[in-house]
């Protein structure tokens, strides 16, 4: 597995009131929030990047409004049509 290392001032610890393990892990999940949001991450592969069950992924999603069912229109019509 590889790892990513990404640096950000040390003001950004002091205007989230977080310690560091806590705004990293904040960050974590951002980023596997937008890319599941993307579609580049599936829902397990997103919790798992940020390592967290998937329920609480998917809770923590429906804090910031993602959906977590990500259907095209033609995937819609076809759940909806009366076959």
């Amino acid at each position: 597995m590889h790892t990513l290392s990404l640096p950000y001032p040390d003001d950004l610890l002091i205007t989230s009131g977080k310690s560091p393990q806590e705004l990293e892990a904040e960050l974590a999940f951002l980023l596997a929030a937008k890319l599941f949001e993307l579609r580049r991450l599936s829902l397990g592969k997103a919790a798992d990047l940020c390592n967290m069950e998937k329920l609480r992924f998917m809770y923590e999603l429906g804090r910031l409004q993602i959906p977590v069912i990500n259907l095209d229109d033609d995937q819609i019509a076809a759940e909806l049509r009366d076959d």
